[in-house]
Order: C-alpha cells, then sequence, then structure tokens
C-alpha cells in the first residue's frame, strides 16, 4: 500500500478490499469549570433616545468599589449629550468589560479646570439645537452679504394679504371709505378723483364723488346704492387688502353674502348721524341681519368703524359714540362674537378721512387715544391659511374675454399655471392658463387666501355657474344631492315642517333646497338630541335636518372645511335660519346606476 495515502482502501489480490485500521482514541475527559465566587457581569444595554437628552449616570458612594459597568450601544438622535457626572473617589474608573469599549482615563484637576475655560468642541452629530442655530446663522450671513434690493429682485416681496368686507346699512358711508381709503393709499390719483368731483357735482350729488370709485355702474352712481360686490385693492407698508364693498339694501342681501364669503375681516360701517343708526339697528333694519350674516360665512373678526362723527349733530362726541357702541355690544356678542377678542370699535369719518390712515388730531377728538383703522388692520393677528390642504376655490364670477374667465377666492391649497385641476360638481378637466392677481398682472401662483382670476383652457363659459368649485384632481371636493344639517331657526312666521324649501347660500352657492326630513331637536335646557323626529320646528329651535337638492352641490362637512360646510338659508327676502353641515350621503354610484339602466336598450334576436 502506498505511504502517500494512509487511509486508502489496501487491495490484495485474491481478497476484498479492506479498510485501515484506525488506532484507538482515549475516550474524552470532562471539562473543569472553576466554582464561581461572584456575580455574573450585567448584559449591554442598547439605548435609543431621539430627540432628548441623555440622563447624567449616578455618582458612585466614596466607600463603595466602584463595579464594572456594562458596555453600552447607545443611538442619540437630535438631542445632546451631558457629560458623565464624577465618581466621589478620585480613583480612575476601571476599564469596561467589552473588549471593544477603551478604558476611560481620569484627567487630573488642572487639567479638568484649563478644559473648563476652553471653547466647547463643536459636535459632529446633527441636532435640533444646532439646526436651528445654522438656520438663523445661514440666514444672517445672507443678509449680510446680500443687500435688500438683489434679494427682491430674486425672490420678490410677498406681503401677508387680508380680504376685507364692508357692511352696514344703507347710505351709511361704506363706498364713500373705500373711495377714500384708495385714495389716502394712492390706488386713485388726485386726477381721476377730481374727475369724479366735477362729475358728481354736475349731477347734484356733491358728497358721492369719494364713493364713485367703487360703485362703477351709472345705475349706482345716479341712486347712490351699491349693488353689486365692488371689488378693490390697495397696499400699505406692511399688508395687502382686497376691498369687498357689500351692498347694503335689503333686496341685494345674497350679493352681500357671496361678498362676506370671500373675506377675512368684516367691516361693519355704523352711521352715528342722530336717527340714522337708531333705523339701521331697530327691526327691520340691515345691520343686525349683516351681523349675523358675516358670521354666517366664517368671518372671525369684526371691526366696527362708527362713521360721520364729523356730522354737526355728532361733532366727535364721545357720549354718542358710547352709546352706539353699548347698544351695539350685546347684539355682536349674540351673534357668537367674542367681544373682548374679535371685535374692535374706532371711530373716524370717511368723508374728511379723519382717523383712516392718520390718527384723528386732538384738536378735532381730544378722548381717542386708539389707533387709525388702516394702522389696526395692519396689526391684526393674521388668519390661518390652509396652503397645503387640497386645492378648493369657489367660483363668484365668470365671463368670457379672449377664453373663459373664472373670479373666485382660494379657500385652501395653491395653484399654479399649467396645473391640470377638476370643475366640480360637472367633473370637467381644465387646465390652467393663466392667473391674475388683483391688479390684473399675470403671475406665476395663486396661494389659499388671494382673491385671483383665472384663465381656464378645456371648458366653455356657458358651463359653468357661480358656485362651482376648482378642485384638486386628486382629492376633489365632494359634489353630494343630500346631507345632514344642525339648523338655528332665526326668524319664521310660522313653522316650518318636513317638504319646507328655501334657498341655501354657501360659499358663492345660492341653490334652493328641501328640508325632506326633520330627524331631532336640541332640547334648551340640556342641549341634547332628542330620539324622536320632531313633527316642526319654529323660531329659536336647534334641529338636525336631511336636506336635499335638485342638483348636485359642492359642499363638505363643517368640521373638515369650516368655510365650506356653513350655509344661510333665506326665504321671502329675510334670513330663515343658519346651519353647518354634519353628515354627507353620497348617492353618486346609484345616480350613475339609475343613468346607466336608463340608457339600456334591449335588442330582440
Amino acid at each position: 500500500m502506498s505511504k502517500l495515502n494512509a487511509n486508502a482502501f489496501s487491495f490484495v489480490p485474491g481478497q476484498r478490499f479492506t479498510a485501515p485500521a484506525q488506532p484507538a482514541q482515549p475516550p474524552l475527559q470532562p471539562i473543569e469549570r472553576p466554582p464561581q465566587t461572584e456575580a455574573p457581569p450585567p448584559p449591554p444595554t442598547i439605548s435609543l433616545n431621539i430627540g432628548g437628552s441623555k440622563p447624567a449616570p449616578k455618582p458612585a458612594a466614596a466607600d463603595a468599589p466602584a463595579p464594572s459597568p456594562p458596555p453600552t450601544i447607545s443611538l442619540n438622535i437630535g438631542g445632546s449629550k451631558p457629560a458623565a457626572a464624577p465618581s466621589a473617589n478620585a480613583a480612575p474608573a476601571p476599564p469596561a468589560t467589552s473588549s471593544a469599549s477603551k478604558p476611560a482615563v481620569a484627567k487630573p484637576a488642572a487639567s479638568e479646570a484649563s478644559s473648563a475655560k476652553a471653547a466647547p468642541v463643536p459636535s459632529k452629530s446633527l441636532t435640533l439645537e444646532r439646526a436651528k442655530t445654522d438656520t438663523s446663522a445661514v440666514a444672517h450671513e445672507v443678509k449680510n452679504a446680500v443687500d435688500e434690493e438683489t434679494l427682491k429682485d430674486l425672490y420678490g416681496h410677498v406681503k401677508e394679504h387680508l380680504n376685507v368686507v364692508f357692511i352696514g346699512h344703507v347710505d351709511a358711508g361704506k363706498s364713500t371709505m373705500g373711495g377714500n381709503i384708495l385714495y389716502l393709499c394712492g390706488m386713485v390719483d388726485k386726477r381721476t378723483l377730481e374727475k369724479y368731483e366735477r362729475e358728481a357735482k354736475e349731477a347734484g350729488r356733491d358728497s358721492w364723488y369719494l364713493s364713485w370709485a367703487l360703485d362703477s355702474t351709472p345705475q349706482e352712481r345716479a341712486k347712490g346704492k351699491t349693488v353689486e360686490v365692488g371689488r378693490a385693492y390697495f397696499e400699505t407698508d406692511s399688508r395687502r387688502y382686497t376691498i369687498l364693498d357689500a351692498p347694503g339694501h335689503k333686496t341685494y342681501v345674497p350679493s352681500m353674502i357671496s361678498g362676506a364669503a370671500q373675506a377675512d375681516v368684516a367691516i361693519l360701517v355704523i352711521s352715528a348721524r342722530k336717527g340714522e343708526f337708531e333705523t339701521g339697528f331697530e327691526k327691520g333694519g340691515q345691520t343686525r341681519e349683516h351681523i349675523m350674516l358675516v358670521k354666517t360665512a366664517g368671518v372671525s373678526k369684526v371691526i366696527v368703524v362708527i362713521n360721520k362723527m364729523d356730522e354737526p349733530t355728532v361733532k366727535w362726541e364721545k357720549e354718542r359714540y358710547n352709546e352706539i357702541k353699548d347698544k351695539l355690544t350685546p347684539f355682536i356678542k349674540a351673534a357668537g362674537f367674542n367681544v373682548k377678542t374679535d371685535v374692535t370699535f374706532i371711530p373716524v369719518s370717511a368723508y374728511t378721512g379723519a382717523n383712516l390712515k392718520e390718527r384723528v388730531s386732538k384738536d378735532l377728538c381730544s378722548w381717542w387715544d386708539g389707533p387709525a383703522l388702516l394702522e389696526h388692520l395692519d396689526k391684526m393677528p393674521m388668519v390661518d391659511r390652509k396652503i397645503h390642504a387640497p386645492l378648493m376655490m369657489p367660483i363668484s364670477e365668470k365671463y368670457k374675454d379672449m377664453g373663459t374667465i373664472i373670479v373666485g377666492k382660494v379657500e385652501s391649497g395653491h395653484i399654479r399655471k399649467g396645473d391640470t385641476l377638476l370643475l366640480m360638481p360637472n367633473k370637467n378637466t381644465v387646465e390652467v392658463a393663466a392667473i391674475y392677481n388683483e391688479m390684473e398682472d399675470e403671475v406665476d401662483v395663486g396661494l389659499c387666501g388671494d382673491n385671483v382670476r383665472i384663465r381656464l383652457r378645456g371648458v366653455d363659459d356657458e358651463d359653468i355657474s357661480p358656485g362651482f368649485v376648482l378642485t384638486s384632481p386628486t382629492n376633489p371636493i365632494h359634489a353630494v344631492r343630500q346631507f345632514e344639517a344642525q339648523l338655528a331657526i332665526l326668524d319664521h312666521k310660522n313653522i316650518i315642517c318636513a317638504g319646507y324649501s328655501a334657498v341655501m347660500h354657501c360659499h358663492t352657492l345660492a341653490e334652493e333646497v328641501t328640508l325632506a326630513a326633520l330627524l331631532h331637536y336640541f332640547d334648551k335646557a340640556t342641549g341634547r338630541k332628542s330620539r324622536k323626529p320632531p313633527q316642526f320646528a319654529k323660531r329659536g329651535q336647534k334641529i338636525v335636518a336631511l336636506i336635499e337638492t335638485i342638483e348636485p352641490v359642492c359642499v363638505e362637512r363643517f368640521t373638515d372645511y369650516p368655510q365650506l360646510g356653513r350655509f344661510t338659508l333665506r326665504d321671502e327676502g329675510k334670513t330663515i335660519a343658519i346651519g353647518k353641515i354634519t353628515k354627507l350621503i353620497d348617492t353618486g354610484t346609484i345616480d350613475e346606476a339609475a343613468e346607466g339602466v336608463a340608457n339600456l336598450s334591449v335588442s330582440h334576436a
């Protein structure tokens, strides 16, 4: 057999293969372990610390021997790691049990003192505090390096934008105030105003010339009454404003509602002239109804401007100002406004311009120490804007001008030139061809809160009605025929039963609706909902009703989008009820199935 492979089979002719003999191995001896005299070391600790600071370990006692610490694996994201607390004895800490960890060596006292005086070494890890510091430092460096003109030229200067609606009784001076503000802010030049003054004098309407800046139609100028919501734009040093001049006459309340639906702040204009305030505030006057309507339309802040303080019957008297303020305050409070935080009273003279832009002089009004109207508007807290929410823009006007133009306020989200959007409830796919701001300048983007004009491609103006909503195709607004709503009955001479019809005003929409069923009423004492449906509802009651429309309407639940979920019911020229939508009933699939069955044709073979 070859010596090269000792384990190979040996071959002998005439005999079978035989495996080589293996040498016998001795049996394995058991391993003897030394007896355990001390506790085993603790297992390693893994800690995850996000955003907070790592607590320092407790100092060891002076007499107790320092046990060997377990190896620690820590992940610290965004927080700062404080230094470990020194032990009581001066002995250096023993090395950790993990072989990978390095022994910590105690520094002498002198070196500790010197390190305390030295500046801390910046950590290379990314923390929240460091991020904030770095951001502000970078912004500060940019501001120092680049002058304001270059930044303005590169990025543009976008001021905060507010929509202001002027409301109040007829002849309170709303249009005159709007016209004078435009003149004081340089939006109407002196030459144009002199032209208006000359024309007004020829028409025998000397004091109306300021209102002609907003009342543009011959009908409005002849009668001195605003019919449609006038629009204008002005800027101050800190903000941009859109004026919505609402009509005060009770015949044109639907126009006033559509104007209030687009506003963030309401300026309630009150005439201080003897007899005029009383006429507007008494039952049947528009002051009461306008306060209720702007609250329902979603306006959260009201500035009560007491106008005509320069009248010979008033002469800037504090007594008249306080009398009007005391009479109005309880009613404004009852409408749902917080008088301390949401309501401000300011005395002005719209005709002379006193206390509009500049504070009124002490010679005229010695008792007034507050701000002027525009000064107060500039310092008001900004309303919350849903810029990153899905786009929703109710359409208030439409017309044809080298294509289809729509006008409206962006209630949520933002809109860009070239966007492909959906026009609800007709589900038309449209493209944004151009966006124009209040000054008719073309812009690339319209943000939440902006009043914009948009040129659309892919739809004819005859297929659009006020109340339609331009929305995002990925998350469109709901278009329903039925919804449940809470109603507060304000004023109705008879009882309201199931089957009652009225006109619903919701955002820019005006649609006839029917109360299909009264579901519950709220107990005035407990505020609880009834189990049984009421037979009827009367003035002063709160009810839950099922409301139906003939055509689909674009609405949302009040909890999701307050501006698109609150509405007013009007009938016979009066506001009957205000309400909020609590539940949407989607009948879209049923309607589509019914339409499909209606179009079905059976052919005989």
